[in-house]
């Protein structure tokens, strides 16, 4: 199938006749179409012009040209709309305007890209059955994408391995097979595996993430330069974070403090650290920076305010000082509560009654809040497979907390996202666009990003010597953190009027 001819084949035909007259009735939705059309329209000129060329007589010219995983999804999901498109010309006019922009010919794809090109179809074709719910054959599709991906592969086939296996599930749930056991599966994964509390341990993992991998580190110095330049003439500065984790971000501050002219006229840097769950981590966060303040001499004070739910937050919890300068930090913790807006909008009521100075949010840049299955399975596929090819560049594929990082953190996020809805959907990541018109409702005005923050941000990528792929780009006064020209975190300063 692959030999010498590196054309892609068709995915094989396994209706039945039933199905084939029931896809007529439930074509891709526009809006999902046009969601694939967008991503599939960003291929570089570069790489268009290197996959048109004909093929020479030496067939191994091309074997040292390696797609990026970007670019495997991108092609992938061109030839899904072509495939689709001519399938159904004759009965969905409307998607006659979505036309090809590669023509027909993939001469200049390596035999490895070809596979993974079509092992991204069949995966797409899949989800494409399930959302018209013709169960039967998009598990068909499903089962031959599972004989072609593995957890220990490229980045694509790792990254289609973990959608396979969400995607498993969500057709089980869909069918009730097996739902007693795909039921109490999900239910107990995520009462043993959170996301969120798994951060607030250290482990030989997050200290991975944190060190190999460049996206933490950028927010982090910029977002701390922020909140210094907001609280620079204050004697008592009080840092509420809502999301504390392992509280590095507070070792940096102390540093740059002890370095500044705050040395010698803060008075007491205060931290508040609120939690829901997990307070013995908190406690150990606590003892590490009590103990790093001591060792360079910052007066420091650390609370920590643990409620059930974050709709039982109040401002009498806090200790306030009317001479203390307020800063709220909030690193990917507001997304956690996009299911429960009530508690949202309860959280930042009681945030707005604090009156900061500052609030620094990092998010992920990111749309995985469609009600609509196939949109959020398009949007998520793309923004995990960025995330594959990053954590692909700076950690060696036998790298063990590179196997943790994929099959815990981001597997979890993958089944939450494509296998469960309802509250049970607890994923719902939205882009700095929605997050600017939520603040706006609360009188949230967004602060500019100074050229200092932007250098601390431009230092962490010369460090890690990633400029290249790594870049920084301004949506606004928001600074956004890409790899490979593909969003990935938002960083954003506000306060309020």
């Amino acid at each position: 199938m692959f030999g010498g001819d590196s054309r892609i084949t068709e995915i094989p035909d396994v209706d039945s006749d039933v199905e084939s007259k029931k896809e007529k009735e439930c074509p891709i939705s526009l809006a999902a179409f046009e969601i694939l059309r967008k991503y599939s329209s960003g291929v570089k000129k570069m790489k268009r012009d290197s996959v048109m060329e004909e093929p020479s007589c030496d067939t191994t010219s091309n074997e040292g040209m390696k797609l990026s995983t970007d670019d495997i999804l991108r092609i992938a999901g061109t030839r899904f709309i072509q495939c689709f498109d001519s399938h159904h010309a004759a009965d969905q006019a409307p998607f006659m305007m979505l036309r090809h922009p590669f023509e027909s010919s993939f001469y200049g794809l390596s035999i490895e890209d070809t596979k993974d090109v079509e092992l991204v179809e069949f995966l797409l074709s899949s989800a494409q059955k399930v959302e018209c719910q013709q169960f039967e054959r998009g598990s068909k599709l499903l089962s031959h994408c599972e004989l072609l991906c593995s957890a220990t592969g490229n980045p694509v086939q790792r990254v289609v391995y973990y959608f396979c296996q969400a995607l498993r599930e969500r057709i089980d749930r869909e069918t009730g097979r097996h739902i007693v056991l795909s039921l109490q599966s999900i239910q107990q994964t995520f009462q043993q595996f959170n996301l969120d509390e798994a951060m607030v341990t250290i482990t030989a993992t997050y200290h991975a993430i944190h060190q190999d991998i460049p996206f933490c580190q950028l927010s982090i110095f910029a977002g701390i330069q922020a909140i210094i330049e907001n609280v620079k003439e204050a004697k008592k500065i009080h840092i509420i974070d809502l999301g504390i984790r392992s509280g590095s971000q507070w070792t940096i501050l102390m540093q740059a403090l002890a370095s500044s002219c705050h040395e010698s006229q803060l008075e007491l840097l205060k931290i508040t650290a609120i939690g829901t769950t997990s307070k013995p981590a908190i406690e150990e966060t606590g003892e590490r920076l009590l103990s790093f303040a001591k060792t360079i001499n910052i007066p420091l004070s650390f609370k920590i305010v643990m409620v059930s739910d974050m709709s039982d937050l109040k401002q009498d919890l806090f200790e306030l000082d009317s001479d203390e300068a307020v800063a709220v930090y909030s690193s990917h913790v507001l997304r956690s509560l996009l299911p429960e807006p009530d508690k949202m909008e309860s959280l930042m009521k009681v945030v707005r009654n604090l009156d900061p100075c500052v609030m620094v949010v990092t998010e992920m840049e990111a749309n995985h809040n469609s009600p609509f299955f196939v949109n959020r399975f398009i949007e998520a596929l793309f923004f995990y497979g960025t995330l594959f090819d990053c954590i692909d560049f700076f950690m060696e594929r036998t790298e063990p907390n590179r196997m943790v990082i994929e099959a815990t953190y981001c597997c979890q996020a993958i089944r939450n996202i494509v296998a469960a809805e309802g509250e049970e959907r607890k994923i719902r990541n939205v882009k700095i666009d929605v997050w600017r018109a939520f603040f706006g409702r609360f009188g949230m005005e967004e602060l500019e990003l100074s050229s200092s923050s932007i250098y601390q941000a431009n230092l962490i990528v010369d460090r890690f010597s990633c400029r290249t792929y790594c870049t920084l780009e301004m949506n606004g006064k928001c600074l956004v953190l890409c790899w490979k020209g593909t969003p990935v975190l938002s960083l954003s300063v506000w306060r309020f009027h």
